[in-house]
C-alpha cells in the first residue's frame, strides 16, 4: 500500500511524462520531461502553478490552516448551524470524520511537489532577461515551498519532509528537520531574490521582503513553542548545521523596513473592504471621512507583503477557489433582510467573535475606538434591526462578528443592496457564494514593525503602529507587544500560533467557558467538550491537529496519528 503522497507524486508526474520512456521519438505536440521546461514562459507558468495551490486550498477552505487558526484560537467561536460540526469542532480542538483536513493535506502536498519541480528545473530554462529574473523565480520557489512547509507544520506538527520530486513513503520528520529546511529555503529566498521595491514585482507573488518578513514569524514561533534560541539549518551534506540567530532576524526586518518600500497606509480602516468606494459614504463608521479601500487602486496595498488574490472571474465550472470562500464562510449566517445587516454581507456563520477580546479590548484601551470598532462589530449597536438565530440553527452565536473578513454589500442603482460591492464594481451576477473578491492578507508592514519591537524589546515600531491609530506610545513589555498584536492582527489568522508560542494557549482558551452565547437565538452559556478547551490542548501537546486517517492508511504504518486523537473523547458528535 502506498501514501496518498507517493500517488500524488506519481499522478502529477504523469502530465509531465508522455511515450519517451516506450519510444525511441520526440514528442513535439505536449509537455513532458524532455522538452518541459525549456522556455521563460515554461518558467512563469511553473511559477504561477505554485501559486494556484493558494487557490485551490480557498475552495474547501474549512480544511485549510488560516480557517482553523482562526476558529482555534480563544477570539472566535465555531459558529455555523447545527450541522456544520466541522466549524464547532475545530473550535473546540476535537475531531469530526475519519479525515476532516485531509484536503488541505492533499493540496499542500501538490504546492510542495510543484516547487520541488521548479527548484530542480528552473535552471534549465533559456532566455531569461536577466539574472535578476531568473533569481526572482527561483526564490519564489523556495519561499512557497518554506510557507507550505510552515503552514503544514503548525498545523500537524510533524508531516513527512519531502524536497526532492522523487515518489516516496515518509515518516514523520522531527521538528528540527522541518524547521531547518523551512530557514534553509527561506534564507535561499532572501539571497536570491533582489533587493528592488515591492512594486517592482507583480501583485501577489513573494519578494525579498516577504521572505525576511516570513523567516521572522518562523523564528518567533519555532524558537518560542520548542523553547530555542536559534533556528536550525540544513548543511551542504543534507545533515542539521548552523543556525539562525535573533540578531540575523532582526537585521531582515531592518533591511525590510528600509529598502522595501512598504509602509502603513494612513488609516487603519482603509485595510478593509467596507471603504470600498461603493459602499464607504453609506456606512456611517467611515462616511465623510475621505476613506479609500487600498485595493481600489489597481489592487496595490503598500502594507500588504503577502496575500492571496481573489478575482471576479469564478464560476462553477471553474475553480469557486477564485473567489474568497473565506469571506463567505464567515460571513453572518443568513436568513435575512441585507438591509439588516448592511454593510455587512452574509455567508455560513463560521467565527462568530468571542465577547472577551471586545471587553479586555475596551478595558485595556478604551479609546483605541478606530481599530476595535475597525475591527469588530458590536451587533446590538451597530446593527439594531438584526435578527439572532439566521436560519433558525446558528450555534455559537455572539453580539459581535469580525469587520475584516466579510462580505460586504453595496447599493445599485435601484437603490436595493447587492450581496458585495464587487457586483457594481466589475458588473458580473449578483452571486453571494462567487462575488468576494477582496484578498486575503497573510502577510502585512504592520506585523513586520511589531516583530522587530518583540525581537529587540523596544518601543519605537510597536508604537509607530499605535500612533497610526490614534493612541500615545507606550513603554516595551511583553504584555504591551502581546495585547498590540492581538488589537492590531485581529482576526488575521496570527493569534493562534502567538498564543502557542507565549506559552499563554491553555489559560487564553480557558476563558471562552461561560461566556454569553446564543443557541437557536436563545441566551446560552459557551462550554468546553472533552474536557475543557485547556484539556484538549494540552492533550494535542500544543495544538496540533489530526493527521487524516486516510493518509496513516496509505502510508501502511510509516505515518502515526499525532496525541490526543483517535480516541471517544476527542469525536466531536455535536452541540447538545
Amino acid at each position: 500500500m502506498k501514501n496518498l503522497l507517493y500517488i500524488l507524486v506519481f499522478a502529477t508526474s504523469l502530465l509531465l511524462m508522455s511515450c519517451e520512456d516506450f519510444l525511441d521519438t520526440t514528442n513535439y505536440t505536449k509537455k513532458d520531461t524532455s522538452n518541459y521546461p525549456e522556455t521563460v514562459t515554461d518558467a512563469e507558468q511553473m511559477i504561477t502553478g505554485i501559486y494556484s495551490n493558494l487557490s485551490y486550498s480557498s475552495a474547501s477552505p474549512q480544511t485549510s490552516y488560516y480557517y482553523a487558526a482562526e476558529l482555534a484560537s480563544d477570539d472566535r467561536f465555531g459558529g455555523g448551524g447545527e450541522n456544520d460540526k466541522l466549524m464547532q469542532a475545530l473550535d473546540l480542538m476535537m475531531n469530526n470524520g475519519s479525515s476532516m483536513l485531509e484536503e488541505f493535506w492533499r493540496v499542500r502536498y501538490t504546492g510542495i511537489f510543484r516547487a520541488n519541480m521548479a527548484i530542480e528545473t528552473l535552471d534549465n530554462c533559456e532566455g531569461y532577461e536577466s539574472e535578476d529574473q531568473r533569481n526572482q523565480m527561483k526564490g519564489e520557489a523556495y519561499f512557497m515551498r518554506a510557507f507550505f512547509y510552515f503552514e503544514m507544520a503548525s498545523f500537524y506538527g510533524q508531516v513527512p519532509l519531502v524536497v526532492t520530486t522523487e515518489a516516496v513513503n515518509l515518516p514523520k520528520a522531527s521538528p528540527e528537520e522541518i524547521y531547518a529546511q523551512i530557514a534553509s529555503d527561506l534564507k535561499m529566498a532572501i539571497e536570491l531574490m533582489p533587493s528592488k521595491p515591492y512594486t517592482s514585482v507583480l501583485a501577489g507573488h513573494a519578494t525579498k521582503w516577504t521572505a525576511e518578513a516570513l523567516m521572522a514569524r518562523v523564528f518567533l514561533f519555532y524558537t518560542g513553542f520548542y523553547s530555542k534560541d536559534a533556528l536550525p539549518l540544513v548543511g551542504e551534506d543534507g545533515t542539521i548545521s548552523g543556525s539562525v540567530s535573533k540578531s540575523e532576524v532582526t537585521g531582515w526586518l531592518e533591511d525590510c523596513i528600509n529598502n522595501s518600500g512598504h509602509e502603513l497606509v494612513d488609516d487603519f480602516r482603509e485595510l478593509w473592504p467596507y471603504t470600498n468606494a461603493y459602499t464607504v459614504d453609506e456606512y456611517e463608521f467611515t462616511k465623510d471621512q475621505g476613506l479609500e479601500w487600498v485595493e481600489n487602486n489597481n489592487g496595490v496595498n503598500p502594507e500588504t507583503m503577502f496575500s492571496i488574490k481573489y478575482s471576479n472571474f469564478p464560476d462553477w465550472g471553474t475553480t469557486i477557489g477564485y473567489s474568497n470562500q473565506y469571506a463567505l464562510h464567515f460571513g453572518l449566517r443568513g436568513g435575512q433582510d441585507y438591509e439588516n445587516t448592511f454593510p455587512f454581507g452574509q455567508g455560513w456563520g463560521a467565527g462568530p467573535v468571542v465577547p472577551t477580546i471586545w471587553n479586555e479590548w475596551v478595558q485595556a484601551e478604551p479609546t483605541d475606538t478606530i481599530r476595535r470598532e475597525g475591527s469588530i462589530i458590536n451587533i446590538p449597536v451597530e446593527l439594531p434591526n438584526y435578527a439572532k438565530g439566521g436560519w433558525a440553527d446558528f450555534i455559537q452565536e455572539t453580539d459581535y462578528w469580525n469587520k475584516k473578513m466579510v462580505p460586504v454589500t453595496a447599493r445599485n442603482e435601484s437603490g436595493t443592496l447587492a450581496s458585495s460591492y464587487s457586483v457594481l464594481m466589475y458588473g458580473t451576477e449578483d452571486n453571494m457564494q462567487l462575488d468576494n473578491t477582496m484578498d486575503l492578507i497573510i502577510i502585512r508592514y504592520a506585523d513586520v514593525l511589531l516583530m522587530h519591537s518583540e525581537l529587540t524589546e523596544t518601543n519605537t515600531y510597536m508604537n509607530e503602529v499605535r500612533a497610526r491609530a490614534g493612541l500615545e506610545g507606550k513603554e516595551y513589555s511583553l504584555q504591551n507587544i502581546q495585547k498590540e498584536r492581538r488589537w492590531e492582527l485581529a482576526f488575521e489568522g496570527v493569534r493562534w500560533n502567538d498564543i502557542r508560542r507565549w506559552g499563554i494557549a491553555a489559560t487564553e482558551l480557558e476563558k471562552q467557558i461561560g461566556q454569553p452565547i446564543y443557541t437557536k437565538g436563545n441566551d446560552d452559556m459557551s462550554k468546553g467538550f472533552g474536557g475543557g478547551y485547556a484539556a484538549r490542548y494540552e492533550a494535542t501537546n500544543g495544538g496540533f491537529f489530526p493527521i487524516p486517517e486516510a493518509q496513516i492508511e496509505l502510508s501502511d504504518g510509516v505515518l502515526e496519528q499525532n496525541a490526543g486523537w483517535g480516541t471517544a473523547a476527542a469525536e466531536y458528535t455535536g452541540w447538545k
